[in-house]
């Protein structure tokens, strides 16, 4: 009997891999667990046990006594609890986990679209910040940057071929040099000049605060190495690697386990996949940043309906059949290498 179950746990093991050979991540798309109701958490936000997300389209959630948040127990609520839909919603959460799961991420936060999820970062910069940004950034991207936050929020843009990491390293040492030119720069140039970059010191100064990148860019799919990039960008003080993933999906590439500090999508293309949903994402792995975006996704108030994020958990469970369609014969390291 036990020789059975050896070989029927052998069986099972081969045909789950045979049928998603990319390190299990259909499953995981499958089974981010929903909170059921029990004896020692009896406030979760699936009571029933349903194996689909729940739609509550609820704005306002009743509060047992005045200020005190419900469910702050449910893991959708993120340990604060519901009182209006904005702040929370137990489907967005549900969604949020799914995302955060999918793209190996601590954490994960919902916006009204792509581009809602882009502004959204760039409300972690402050005036006087210069952003590097790939050439070939998607359109929309490219034109948020130039016409609404540089003339609105006096945040300068420098587009450059990620490619060529010599020029990338360039632009960061000459905009550290304009911000201050003073002797800790000078200092930082010698040991910069003197020094293998493997040994070189963190934390050099330059008014550059996030490298923005995509890859594949939309819609000429130019593909950079994101582990070189975030290494880049880590050598300077307070400069952060975001990685737009929308056009690789994380069932190809997790960006964040190769040195980013944040990652965006547009849930609109592959994530949601169907054409009927307008939704954004941010994932980080940085708690004091995910805080700072969760703010803001409460301020702003860029938020999704529970309608969309419902359809977003149930078409991201069917991301690893519809991009392991598209590339069959994917070895595992063709996109970020």
């Amino acid at each position: 009997m036990e020789n059975g179950n050896s070989n029927n746990s052998d069986n099972i093991k081969e045909a789950i891999e045979s049928a998603d050979p990319y390190r299990g991540q259909g499953t995981t798309y499958l089974h981010t667990k929903t909170p059921i109701k029990n004896e020692e958490r009896n406030d979760a936000s699936n009571p029933t046990g349903a194996v689909v997300v729940p739609i509550s389209l609820a704005t306002t959630f009743k509060q047992s006594t005045p200020g005190e948040p419900t469910a702050i127990n449910d893991p959708n609520s993120f340990g604060v609890g519901y009182e209006y839909s904005r702040t929370g919603n137990p489907t967005r959460g549900a969604f949020e986990r799914a995302v955060a799961a999918a793209e190996k991420a601590k954490y994960c936060i919902a916006f009204s679209s792509g581009s809602a999820a882009t502004s959204a970062i760039i409300h972690l910069l402050s005036p006087g910040d210069n952003v590097i940004c790939v050439d070939d950034v998607y359109g929309g991207t490219q034109r948020y940057f130039r016409k609404i936050v540089n003339p609105c929020m006096d945040i300068t843009f420098d587009f450059v071929d990620f490619h060529d990491e010599t020029a990338v390293r360039s632009k960061l040492d000459v905009v550290g040099r304009e911000n201050d030119g003073n002797e800790e720069r000078e200092r930082y140039d010698d040991h910069h000049r003197s020094t293998p970059s493997k040994k070189r010191r963190k934390n050099a100064p330059t008014k550059t605060k996030l490298l923005w990148l995509e890859t594949p860019t939309n819609p000429t799919l130019k593909i950079s190495n994101i582990q070189s990039i975030a290494n880049l960008a880590h050598e300077y003080d307070e400069c952060l690697l975001a990685v737009d993933n929308t056009f690789c999906s994380p069932y190809f590439q997790t960006p964040l386990e190769h040195g980013a500090d944040i990652v965006v999508h547009s849930v609109t293309k592959y994530i949601g996949g169907h054409s009927d949903v307008v939704m954004g994402v941010v994932c980080t792995n940085n708690e004091e940043l995910y805080k700072k975006l969760r703010f803001v996704q409460n301020g702003v108030g860029a938020v999704p309906s529970p309608f969309d994020c419902f359809f977003g958990s149930s078409w991201i469970k069917n991301l690893a059949c519809a991009d392991g369609g598209c590339c069959p014969e994917r070895d595992g390291n063709c996109i970020i290498s």
